[in-house]
């Protein structure tokens, strides 16, 4: 999912040169629509991803859209994170990295998180909070690994 905006048209062109299909919303511009497109991408087999932050932050902190639509297609949330050890970091609120060249990166996955169809409001909040939790582990694994030395 890349917002409609003007950044996430440039997001939607490389994913797209990747062999992914870009759906288009966020959580402030189209989110209801982007979910059904991303159900339907699931339903089709195709992976979907979110970012971890929406459009417009707080940076690194989480929107619900992902566990309501665990919820509703019944497949796990798997989070993670990739970290480069050079890269350009652009002037805007979320710090968007664009690795150098030959810079080393490195990943970090999460155990997925199942989301039951029957969930209720409480379980959502609860699941909500481990997927946060998931997130913060990969990013800051992720970057500890960076800083470790092959």
């Amino acid at each position: 999912m890349t917002s409609l905006s003007f950044d996430g048209e440039y997001i939607a062109r490389i994913v797209t040169k990747f062999g992914f299909i870009p759906v288009r919303g966020s959580s402030s511009r189209g989110g209801m629509a982007a979910l059904l497109g991303m159900r339907r991408e699931l339903e089709e087999g195709h992976p979907v991803a979110f970012t971890i932050d929406g459009p417009r932050g707080p940076i690194y902190v989480a929107k619900p859209g992902p566990v309501a639509l665990a919820k509703k297609t019944g497949r796990p949330i798997t989070c993670f994170y990739a970290a480069a050890e050079r890269a350009w970091v652009l002037n805007s609120w979320d710090r968007m990295m664009v690795p150098k060249p030959f810079s080393r990166v490195t990943g970090y996955i999460c155990r997925p998180i199942p989301v039951p169809a029957d969930a209720t409001d409480a379980q959502m909040e609860d699941l909500y909070q481990e997927m946060q939790e998931a997130l913060d582990r990969s990013r800051l694994g992720a970057e500890a690994r960076l800083k470790e030395r092959p």
